[in-house]
């Protein structure tokens, strides 16, 4: 009997030490770049990237304990989807038991209502619904309503913006453009052009404080203008380096001058072809004289509202939120240097943009949101 006990008390210890051990984890390529992806993503909800973290750190062969201690959560949460991404791979990560309890009547029957509301009223004298006031107009719980958009994927707080081009020529625009860039022409250069208007030199009215372990760096809201410059850009799609400069003013005179640094920065033999938007200032009468004298450059207009069809517009996009967006200049002069020197630094090792949508895909999406606005699809 008494050797039946210790054998049983062997047993439950081993298991408990199984219990505590991690399991080991391993993950392909793939599933670490879909991981990394969860972890990045905006829109990722914040539990499954808080998942997707674990798995990344047991696959580096951190502990749980390590884990825990990283995220700010206990072990047991870390060795949980640890086993359960062993056990299910990615998609048990999206996945949560059922909770035991009995289930929640009230919401179920007043889902529908709450869903109904957000989506088809607004509050007075209010743009949208927050839970609470909805809460109070329902007379519900708050964490009822934020429970049902939770699950309904709603968020009246956020909007995206959008427009829609009318351009009556849009799918001829459409067609030249993206046969550019899926099908360059031989002995040519294709070239994404435009200008960013009005970057101010802004100085904040006090020092910043730098980042740190446990807070980001700060800054005053308020700040001091120091004036304006305009940058001209041009990136050549081929090899992906970027031909530009800035300059105090945007008119017709500077896009000419732009246009001449274009010519003498290129190699003479090629043609060259310029994807720019419907600025006025780009249809000029004295740029179209200087485009006649000028006959290897030759001009694609996107069409109008749609200046994602202009990689350049990505670029302005990337040196925006590296540089501009967060700088401190104490002149014009100071943030010139520093575009400049940005440029200067891509072209050391200059990377491209890739296009890959096809014209049917976009023809596609544009007249499902035309439907949708109740217009007309384009044909």
């Amino acid at each position: 009997m008494l050797l039946l006990i210790i054998l049983a008390s062997v047993i439950i210890a081993v298991e408990a030490m199984e219990m505590r051990r991690a399991c080991e984890i391993k993950v392909s390529n793939a599933e670490k770049k879909k991981l990394e992806a969860l972890v990045r993503g905006r829109k990722t909800a914040v539990r499954l990237a808080q998942r997707a973290r674990i798995v990344l750190m047991a696959a580096a062969g951190m502990t749980n304990k390590d884990i825990a201690i990283e995220l700010a959560t206990d072990r047991q949460t870390a060795d949980r989807w640890r086993r359960r991404f062993r056990q299910g791979g990615l998609p048990a990560l999206e996945k949560d038991l059922p909770r035991g309890g009995r289930p929640s009547t009230l919401r179920d029957a007043k889902a529908a209502l709450i869903i109904e509301r957000t989506t088809q009223t607004k509050p007075l004298f209010a743009t949208h619904w927050s839970s609470r006031t909805l809460a109070k107009e329902l007379h519900l719980s708050h964490s009822m309503v934020h429970r049902v958009w939770r699950a309904a994927g709603l968020r009246p707080h956020l909007t995206r913006n959008f427009k829609l081009s009318t351009d009556r020529h849009f799918v001829e625009k459409l067609i030249d453009v993206v046969g550019l860039y899926l099908n360059p022409p031989e002995h040519a250069l294709v070239l994404c052009a435009d200008e960013k208007s009005q970057i101010q030199a802004l100085n904040r009215t006090q020092p910043s404080l730098p980042m740190k372990k446990g807070r980001c760096g700060t800054r005053t809201h308020d700040y001091k203008r120091n004036g304006t410059t305009t940058l001209f850009a041009a990136i050549e799609l081929a090899k992906g380096t970027l031909i530009g400069t800035c300059m105090p003013r945007h008119r017709h005179q500077e896009w000419i001058q732009f246009l001449e640094q274009i010519n003498s920065e290129t190699p003479e033999e090629l043609d060259l072809h310029l994807i720019i938007d419907n600025y006025s200032t780009h249809k000029h009468k004295k740029v179209k004289a200087w485009l006649k004298r000028h006959p290897r450059f030759h001009i694609h207009f996107v069409p109008t509202s749609s200046s994602w069809l202009n990689l350049i517009e990505r670029w302005f996009g990337i040196i925006s939120e590296k540089l501009i967006r967060r700088g401190t200049y104490f002149n014009v002069k100071s943030l010139k240097d520093d575009i400049m020197g940005f440029m200067a630094n891509h072209n050391q090792n200059p990377e491209t943009f890739v296009w890959t949508a096809k014209v049917e895909d976009i023809l596609k999406k544009v007249n499902r949101a035309r439907v949708v606005l109740q217009m007309q699809p384009i044909a």
